[in-house]
């Protein structure tokens, strides 16, 4: 997965800002100032740290060796992911919904309220 396509998916997600408060080498994912991911864009290969249930987080770790415990991050609640093409695709998509869906439901009621809306197509 090229890091184009990985930031295009995660703007799918609605409210989210890409920020790099830990320098210009990771870029962070936030919904509503939470954040959700973590992509070290800058490492070879690519690599994304995700939230993600503590038991499926196990789970994915015993499967695949390219999932780890996160990088620098609450290891019982955080997976980082190497994207050198033996995780599909379409299950890093699915990590990056549970992570987003894992933060959303956090919130106060109150700030998930307009993220029920669909998301707003980007230019």
């Amino acid at each position: 997965m090229e890091l184009a396509d990985l930031q295009a998916y995660l703007f799918t997600k609605q409210r989210v800002t890409e920020e790099t408060p830990f320098g210009p080498d990771a870029l962070v994912y936030k919904v509503k100032g939470k954040m959700f991911a973590l992509v070290a864009w800058n490492s070879n290969p690519l690599s994304i740290s995700l939230k993600c249930n503590p038991a499926k987080a196990r789970a994915l770790r015993a499967e695949f060796a390219a999932i780890k415990p996160g990088y620098h991050l609450n290891k019982e609640h955080w997976n980082t992911v190497t994207l050198d093409g033996s995780v599909p695709p379409a299950l890093v998509e699915m990590m990056i919904d549970d992570s987003y869906a894992l933060v959303v439901r956090n919130l106060p009621k109150s700030e998930r309220t307009d993220l029920t809306a669909p998301p707003v197509s980007r230019p």
